[in-house]
This record gives structure tokens, sequence and C-alpha cells, in this order.
């Protein structure tokens, strides 16, 4: 690889996490659950991605940057299940406790 192309990829990733960033921080709090829905999807989609670039490599480069690439997507996809499944949770009602039965029979204690 040369020197700007490393560069210009580098610029790319910057834009890609600000702009990324930004539009996070601005999505209404009604609306992040079937967001994060939509990108646990998407993230899962770059999982299977990657572990068929990391199949197909032939390079020791092209090797660990796959190994790389599975292992962040995979963080991702579980850091992304477990937070919607938190926030899901929020949603529910809660669970009243059940009186428990009495043996009310009529006779004194």
């Amino acid at each position: 690889m040369t020197n700007d192309v490393i560069i210009t990829s580098l610029f790319v990733l910057a834009l890609a996490a600000f702009l990324g960033f930004e539009l996070i921080r601005r999505v209404p709090k009604l609306l992040h659950t079937p967001l994060m829905a939509l990108t646990n999807a998407l993230s899962a989609i770059a999982l299977v991605g990657s572990i068929v670039i990391l199949g197909q490599s032939e390079t020791t480069y092209a090797k660990v940057l796959g190994f790389v690439a599975v292992v962040a997507s995979t963080i991702n996809v579980v850091g992304g299940f477990l937070i919607t499944d938190r926030m899901l949770k929020m949603f529910r009602g809660r669970e009243r406790p059940r009186p428990a039965p009495s043996s009310d029979d009529g006779t004194p204690p």
C-alpha cells in the first residue's frame, strides 16, 4: 500500500467516525431502540462478510486484518444485542407481587 492510499483511508475512517457520532447523538430516545436493532442486523452482515474475507485471504497481512475485523464485528454484535435487550426490558411492565394464599377458613389461629 502506498502512503496516499493509507492517508485517504484514514481520512475516510475519521470522517465516518465523526459523522456516525453526530448522527447517533441526535437520534431521539424514542427511536433509539428500533435503530439499535437495525444496526445489530447490519453488524451481523459485516460479521459474515469479515468471516468470508478471512477465509479467502492469502497474505499474512490480510489474515491479521480479517481476524481483527471478525473480533470487532463479534464484539459489536454481542454488545448491541445485550444493550437492545436491556433497553427492551425497560419498556416491559413491572410484575406486581402476588399476595400470599391465605388459609382463612374462619377458625382463629
